[in-house]
């Protein structure tokens, strides 16, 4: 009685496979949920007969989906496929501690049957067809149980960017003048007023600075102020997560993100093998980098630790060791020590560089600024954006991204607005699934959760939808790019490489993946698998073989 209560107030695509069974299981579901369609709210005779007539018939839906639901369950709910919960006991971790989906994707919206809708008293068509359900799981273990996803949650991320701004969104960095230009001379300040740009890189910032002097301010007697408030964030520890602040992965969003605030060095060895040049990006005003370091023989190995490198000191990077030309020409990035003076010092360095003259400083603004407008700069499609979240799982972008689903429109975003915001859109959009936990969108966090179940209708619905094409290129090639790649390495033979579309993750005590896969009978399916344990990095060949069972068809 409960699930028709839930299909009286809700609707029929709210309900899971759980509730299907359930109604299968009731007995008699149209004759029940026809008992109590009407009971709610007062209604008259009329809208009570319309409304026992409606239900009825999708209640006669259910009755009969529920028994190809139930084959799958039985199925499903039994054991988890053999060769992989072979390879969970090796890796000595339960199958209390897995969460597994694999399910049909939709048919193309067009292609789908509907129930007939019943015609009213009136003699007119009840205006909306009645919805399908998804398509019943082939495979279902632990399905409703909510699991740390680590970089996986990036799927809820990026289709909720897509759905809600649109594929074709940008955003706008808009750069202002306080002052008159009179002659290549701005008296008086210029303002760069960031909105989020998840891939403000180097060479759109040269595009930038190069359009700001195409339109006649190359000399600046002022300030170029620096305004990122169109986020509002809490002081963000790099350290806090893993006690590694210069890793580029810890990086923290920003209304008017730089380069990833990252430092980029590469190296080169010469032909004689003695000395390695060494080359930084971007430029920044008063750090000192050495132009080289001194060349060793030996392995490569772990080159990064041999350089003996120091990047505490704002002003000045150092290399103790030697680099072992063995090696060949290597690139490492790691964050700016002092984040909050890097959007500063690079501005001021790149604008010097293209031949701008500054008599002031370049500073952030503690206030939203303004002024007339000269000229704004725009990022890349947002298709392009969630291509980088998640085939190579950049987590400050998926942050941006998160955070521009309340800041759109030039409001000012925050967490906190962002999970409202997400979770508002979930019930739009999937009713009664469970809601996941986010926490900033990006999957790094001990605290967000998903289930399977939630995770799969999401990839069935996005697969299908009108951004399904520009959704499912953002993800890595198994076996092959992004970074699925490795899944070659693991198992070179294996039937997914090239077969299957997927988003990983991986936490301490977390690895998942979960995607699309393309079965050899023609069949795509959504899958989810995600492994919560201590021993969960020895356990991720069970999720290679998820996607290979998914790609055989297997029973």
């Amino acid at each position: 009685m409960r699930l028709c209560y839930q299909m009286q107030y809700g609707s029929l695509k709210d309900l899971n496979g759980s509730h299907w069974l359930a109604l299968a299981r009731s007995g008699a579901p149209t004759r029940r949920c026809a008992a109590v369609a009407g009971r709610g709210p007062l209604r008259s005779t009329l809208e009570l007969m319309i409304l026992r007539l409606k239900w009825a018939a999708l209640c006669t839906a259910a009755a009969a989906a529920a028994p190809a639901w139930v084959a799958a369950q039985g199925v499903a709910a039994g054991a988890l496929p053999p060769d992989i919960a072979q390879v969970l006991a090796r890796a000595d971790v339960p199958a209390s501690a897995v969460a597994m989906v694999v399910a049909p994707l939709p048919p193309p919206p067009g292609t789908v049957s509907r129930v007939p809708e019943p015609v009213n008293p009136s003699g007119e068509r009840n205006p909306a067809p009645a919805p399908q359900p998804l398509p019943a799981p082939r495979l279902a273990w632990q399905p409703d149980v909510p699991m740390n996803p680590a970089s996986v949650m990036k799927l809820v991320t990026t289709y909720a960017g897509l759905d809600m701004l649109g594929p074709s969104y940008f955003w706008k960095t808009r750069v202002f003048t306080q002052g008159y230009v009179q002659n290549g001379v701005l008296n008086g300040n210029l303002v760069i007023q960031g909105s989020g740009d998840p891939k403000l890189v180097v060479e759109r910032l040269q595009d930038l600075i190069r359009a700001i002097q195409d339109k006649g301010v190359r000399q600046i007697k002022g300030d170029i102020l620096l305004d990122n408030s169109i986020f509002r964030l809490p002081a963000h520890n790099a350290a806090a997560f893993d006690d590694d602040p210069l890793r580029p992965y810890n990086v923290g969003p920003d209304g008017l993100l730089l380069n990833f605030k990252a430092v980029v060095l590469k190296f080169f060895p010469d032909a004689g093998g003695r000395r390695v040049r060494v080359e930084s990006e971007p430029p920044i005003a008063g750090l000192n980098i050495p132009p080289e370091i001194a060349g060793t023989a030996g392995a490569c190995g772990n080159w990064k630790s041999r350089v003996a490198a120091d990047f505490t000191h704002p002003n000045q990077f150092t290399f103790a060791g030697r680099y072992p030309v063995s090696c060949g020409e290597q690139t490492w990035s790691v964050a700016y020590v002092d984040p909050a003076s890097y959007a500063p010092r690079v501005i001021d360095a790149m604008w010097r560089n293209a031949g701008g003259t500054l008599t002031g400083q370049v500073k952030m603004t503690e206030r939203p600024a303004s002024g007339q407008p000269l000229i704004t700069g725009f990022s890349l499609p947002l298709t392009e954006i969630i291509a980088d979240i998640n085939k190579y799982s950049n987590n400050v972008m998926a942050q941006q991204l998160f955070l521009t689903l309340s800041a759109a429109g030039d409001r000012h975003g925050s967490f906190a607005e962002s999970r409202n915001t997400l979770a508002r859109w979930w019930r739009q959009r999937f009713g009664l699934r469970t809601t996941p936990v986010v926490e900033n969108g990006s999957g790094l966090s001990r605290n967000e959760r998903v289930t399977a179940a939630s995770l799969t209708a999401l990839l069935q619905q996005a697969g299908t939808g009108p951004a399904a094409a520009a959704y499912e290129q953002s993800l890595s090639i198994a076996g092959i790019d992004g970074t699925a790649r490795r899944m070659r390495a693991r198992n070179p033979n294996s039937d997914a490489i090239g077969n299957a579309t997927l988003k990983t993750g991986t936490l301490r005590d977390v690895t998942a993946i979960a995607g699309y896969a393309y079965g050899r009978s023609g069949a795509k399916y959504a899958v989810v698998g995600i492994i919560n344990h201590p021993n969960a990095a020895a356990a991720r060949p069970a999720l290679d073989k998820l996607v290979e069972w998914a790609v055989r068809d297997a029973p």
